[in-house]
């Protein structure tokens, strides 16, 4: 279980035997989020320290926003960024029912790895094609043919009851990352919103105080909406220097109120 003061120890092995309700965090992620891949990584940083497991589990911003009309709330690259999202998690999901669970860490790094530790470029187009994706599942040590799954629209169930579930522990009006502390019965927080990836002390550090403000019985929320921008090598950030500070109207970039 999670807790406050708990003592450094070693990552508990993942099992294909473990059930869903046997990991201390859930993590829900889409890939293409750049504050998902930043806080996912501030979480491996804990887990390295800390004796926890994650399951990481999914949420589409695409079919978070499926009833958003894109081209007045969104900028333009937007709509086929999260489209492009939700079909890499059809990947991931499929490699979950072939694969298990424990894949599905591996899988994340190498999809975020594969969007945001690469030379900045405006041309997305490669997202979720074939080769971007071959790419992806050979770094996680998968099965190339896992990428038949890119156009599987009937795994679009799966993906829609995981992001309502994600949704019933926050509320609707928030995106990605959402985080579940001590699962199933735990509370579960939209964030923390990150720009920067903490060294290994404030990784530690920051996780406490947000498990103390997550397990804090009347907590509900506490929020800026000014932002950095993401310091990633893809935005042309070094993961040091602060990014530009953006106002995030209802935490998103939407460009019409």
């Amino acid at each position: 279980m999670l807790g406050l003061g708990s003592e450094a120890g070693t990552v508990a092995d993942m099992t294909e035997s473990s059930a869903a309700e046997d990991f201390d965090i859930r993590f829900y992620w889409d890939p293409v989020c750049p504050f998902a891949w930043i806080t996912s990584r501030w979480v491996t940083k804990v887990v390295e320290q800390r004796d926890y497991t994650v399951d990481w589990r999914f949420i589409s911003l695409r079919i978070v926003n499926k009833d958003v009309d894109y081209d007045t709330h969104f900028p333009p690259e937007y709509e086929a960024g999260h489209t492009a999202g939700k079909h890499m998690l059809r990947v991931a999901a499929q490699a979950r029912a072939e694969h298990g669970r424990s894949a599905m860490g591996p899988l994340y790094t190498a999809f975020g790895e594969s969007i945001f530790d690469i030379e900045p470029t405006d041309d997305r187009s490669y997202l979720a094609t074939r080769p971007h994706v071959e790419g992806v599942l050979s770094a996680a040590g998968l099965p190339l043919e896992l990428a038949d799954a890119l156009d599987d629209d009937s795994l679009d169930a799966e993906l829609e009851s995981e992001t309502a579930e994600a949704l019933s522990l926050t509320g609707k009006d928030v995106g990605t990352p959402i985080i579940h502390y001590n699962p199933p019965a735990g509370p579960g927080l939209f964030g923390p919103v990150i720009s920067r990836i903490p060294s290994d002390e404030d990784a530690v550090r920051l996780w406490d105080h947000v498990v103390g403000l997550a397990t804090f019985p009347s907590f509900t929320e506490l929020k800026r909406s000014l932002r950095e921008l993401p310091s990633l090598k893809a935005l042309g950030g070094d993961g040091v220097e602060a990014g530009k500070v953006e106002d995030w109207h209802g935490g998103s970039r939407r460009q019409k109120k």
